[in-house]
């Protein structure tokens, strides 16, 4: 906490500053995208202050480093969703959840976990079915299909059952279930119907999903450093 919690004040404070402005959806321009992004950039500072060498020679920091460049990208589509930019936001955010699978990584397999992320993926999207027409019942699809494998390997690095998890870890898990229900909320207030304190909701879990994300990139220079002190 005292190493890592001073170089996320700044997107602490861009993510006050979003709901302090809490400019209005229904008049998208560069200015609001630029507050909705602003703590997306702060995380990029985030990880870059961990030094250029420690992301070129750690790829799973770097892939996180990608997935949030993707995100800031994303985020920005969204803004214009109503102009029809929305499945270019949701194409962003699919590249997003590739990137951060690919950091999480495939060891340890966990096939419990991936049945269970796949059971509740599954439903999620059997519910959101009926609601779904044309290109989105593909789309929503293949999208549920790639968080819901992100949410897995997430879930699958904690080893609870072997007592090998650590704080990074539980911050990666903690973070895509988050960003689960982020998107979750969208969905549901998208397609479905209205989800009361919807856009709170979204911007809350999704910002804080980041954040876990991007925090568990440092576990690679953790156990470096207990290493040097070893």
């Amino acid at each position: 906490v005292k190493s890592e919690g001073p170089k996320l004040v700044p997107f602490f404070k861009a993510t006050c500053v979003y709901f302090v402005l809490w400019l209005p959806t229904s008049s998208p321009s560069w200015f609001s995208a630029l507050i909705k992004c602003l703590p997306i950039f702060c995380l990029w500072v985030f990880l870059l202050a961990h030094g250029i060498n420690f992301l070129v020679s750690h790829r799973s920091a770097s892939r996180i480093l990608a997935g949030l460049i993707f995100s800031a990208v994303g985020d920005a589509f969204l803004i214009w969703q109503e102009q029809g930019y929305f499945i270019h936001g949701l194409l962003m955010f699919a590249i997003t959840h590739i990137l951060y699978s690919s950091a999480f990584g495939m060891k340890p397999l966990d096939l419990k976990a991936g049945l269970l992320m796949g059971l509740v993926s599954g439903s999620c999207y059997a519910f959101l079915y009926s609601y779904l027409s044309g290109p989105f019942t593909y789309l929503v699809a293949v999208y549920i299909a790639l968080i819901g494998f992100m949410g897995w390997r997430a879930v699958a690095g904690m080893q609870l059952c072997n007592d090998l998890w650590t704080w990074t870890k539980l911050s990666a898990c903690i973070g895509a279930m988050l960003f689960m229900v982020s998107d979750l909320t969208i969905a549901l207030n998208k397609f479905c119907f209205p989800v009361p304190y919807s856009r709170f909701i979204i911007m809350a879990t999704y910002y804080a999903a980041q954040m876990l994300i991007a925090l568990s990139a440092v576990e690679t220079r953790d156990e470096e450093d207990f290493r040097k002190r070893s």
